[in-house]
């Protein structure tokens, strides 16, 4: 393993499942972006935003792909949500979604980039969103 895989992997443990933000100071660069700006603070708003939805959502890693500054994990993810997800009201069910995360690092070894693809759709099937096509054409 090398040492952007075992930052990666040490990312999920501790900020994502571990909850323990001050990993996120460590392995987070300041240009990184995330929920409204840049850097550590940006990027654990993201996860805080998740947590007040799924308070216990975890992560499972599924695989990992690595290079010398970049890393591709794919995911599976579960939890229950106490709390709104968006415009979706709280429910209380569980749902279980995957995605992949590619994370792009800079020359210290932090985080300077991440860019996430989520199964939304099943997600929000899961949570009992109906979601249609728009109406178009002669006959809406």
């Amino acid at each position: 393993m090398n040492d952007v895989e075992a930052a990666a992997r040490r990312f999920i443990a501790d900020v994502w499942n571990g909850r323990r933000e001050e990993s996120a100071y460590e392995l987070v660069a300041a240009e990184c972006p995330g929920l409204g700006g840049a850097g550590p603070e940006a990027v654990l708003a993201w996860h805080r935003e998740r947590r007040a939805a799924f308070p216990d959502l975890r992560y499972k890693t599924v695989d990992v792909v690595a290079s010398e500054e970049r890393v591709a994990v794919h995911w599976r993810a579960a939890g229950t949500q106490a709390g709104a997800f968006g415009p979706v009201p709280p429910t209380g069910q569980v749902v279980s979604f995957s995605g992949a995360s590619f994370l792009r690092f800079d020359p210290a070894g932090r985080i300077a980039d991440v860019w996430h693809c989520t199964e939304l759709f099943q997600l929000l099937q899961q949570l009992g969103v109906e979601v249609l096509p728009p109406v178009t054409g002669a006959g809406a």
